[in-house]
């Protein structure tokens, strides 16, 4: 997270921190979400089960449920399915370049190579 930059659309410095964090249960853990709400990023991550029952066991002392948008987690699923279309291509899928700038070219030519399917 630390490492992330998000561009400005009117220029200037790009921000280091997004408005909104989409995971998936992997990323359901407490520290994880505290980490997140101390940089005030708004999240969606889905509890896992065990989670959710330990919290629910432990009654007033587990805390609110989180809060969870079933809109914005199925774009992140679109968004997911839409990176993963150009590893049909084996080049990009095993990685085969050294140098950062033929990979990104690889990448490139089988994405034009979608676009004029």
């Amino acid at each position: 997270m630390e490492r992330t930059h998000v561009p400005r659309l009117t220029g200037g410095h790009p921000r280091t921190r997004p408005s909104h964090v989409c995971g998936d249960k992997a990323y359901s853990s407490r520290q994880n979400r505290r980490y997140l709400r101390r940089r005030q990023v708004k999240h969606t991550v889905p509890e896992r089960q065990d989670q959710r029952a330990n919290r629910q066991r432990r009654g007033n002392r587990g805390g609110r449920p989180t809060g969870f948008d079933r809109a914005r987690y199925a774009r992140r699923n679109e968004v997911e399915r839409t990176i993963n279309v150009p590893k049909g291509f084996r080049a990009v899928a095993t990685r085969y370049d050294k140098r950062a700038y033929v990979f990104h070219g690889t990448v490139t030519l089988a994405s034009i190579r979608l676009w004029l399917r």
